[in-house]
């Protein structure tokens, strides 16, 4: 099977099985893809400790990654037994993210699955998570995955931004729609569209640029609102969405998305990484914001141009 055709899936260096073994399991069942597991381990006192010699400390890091080695074994042989192409590899590294991002520019995988990393608020506010480190920096799709009741998703929720349209990545929301579309339709799932129309960020930017009694003249605000609709089912109707598995919502994106996600037993949202060129502070912000509180997974798409 051609490398292009592998899926990624990080696994826990606590050797743990996650919702993520599941649905990476599951969708490369369902793609008809090889999938590559991989471990990243890093022992701060297997890697600087002073008490042994330089050979026993070797050989206590290599035992180490013998077991984990054969503990990824054991959680292939069931998904072989299915009929499913598995590879596993342990890496001792120190930054995850440069082991993975060397991966990724290695061998061409079509998408990387991670468990969602937990961590308090506080936490992270005062550092970087891994999860958001992967997108900023990787350009292939990441599937971050949380404790989920269906391992094959049977909802399917594209979020696309229409927003300042002038910024926008050209033809960047129709492939949003066409990863959904296609996503559900190798896990036999139902597609919903949303575009959540967050006027009061329309307000604030209109304001800096001494425009606010201007947007939110009722009449000019109505005759926006309009517009975006007009656009939204376009967008609708070029991808093939019916009517009814559209929606436009007016209100805070973040709040919006997170009732949808449980009004709609949403099991995926596929999303962009970013919509807007040259604005620094808009990329990731909505899918950041998200990662977090949404009580679903998240398929991360990323357009060509943004990748840095």
């Amino acid at each position: 099977m051609a490398d292009q055709q592998r899926l990624l899936l990080i696994a826990s260096p606590l050797m743990q099985h996650t919702p993520a073994h599941e649905r990476a399991a599951a969708l490369a069942k369902a793609k008809g893809m090889a999938l590559h597991i991989v471990a990243f381990d890093y022992l701060e006192g297997l890697a600087t400790a002073g008490l042994v010699d330089e050979q026993a400390l070797a050989a206590m890091r290599q035992g180490y990654l013998e077991r984990h080695r054969q503990w990824l074994e054991t959680q292939a042989v069931p998904l072989r037994r299915n009929g499913l192409t598995v590879t596993t590899e342990v890496v001792w590294g120190q930054d995850v993210l440069d082991e993975i991002l060397a991966h990724l520019r290695e061998y061409p995988f079509a998408m990387l699955i991670k468990d969602i990393e937990q961590a308090s608020r506080l936490q992270r506010a005062l550092f970087t998570t891994l999860d958001v480190r992967l997108l900023r920096e990787c350009r292939v799709p990441l599937h971050f995955v949380c404790a989920t009741r269906h391992a094959l998703p049977r909802r399917v929720l594209a979020a696309v931004d229409l927003s300042r349209p002038q910024d926008q990545y050209e033809g960047f929301n129709d492939r949003i729609i066409s990863e959904a579309l296609k996503l559900a339709l190798q896990c036999n799932a139902q597609m919903e569209l949303l575009y959540v129309y967050d006027l009061g960020t329309m307000y604030q930017e209109a304001e800096t640029l001494a425009r606010r009694s201007f947007l939110f003249d009722a009449n000019a605000a109505e005759t926006l609102h309009a517009a975006q609709g007009d656009e939204f089912n376009q967008l609708a109707e070029r991808n093939g969405i019916p009517p009814e598995r559209c929606h436009m919502i007016m209100g805070d994106p973040a709040k919006v998305l997170t009732l949808f996600v449980g009004h709609h037993d949403i099991d995926v949202v596929v999303m962009g990484r970013t919509h807007h060129r040259g604005v620094a502070r808009y990329i990731g912000s909505t899918v950041e914001r998200m990662l977090y509180k949404l009580p679903t997974s998240v398929l991360v798409i990323t357009p060509e141009q943004a990748v840095v």
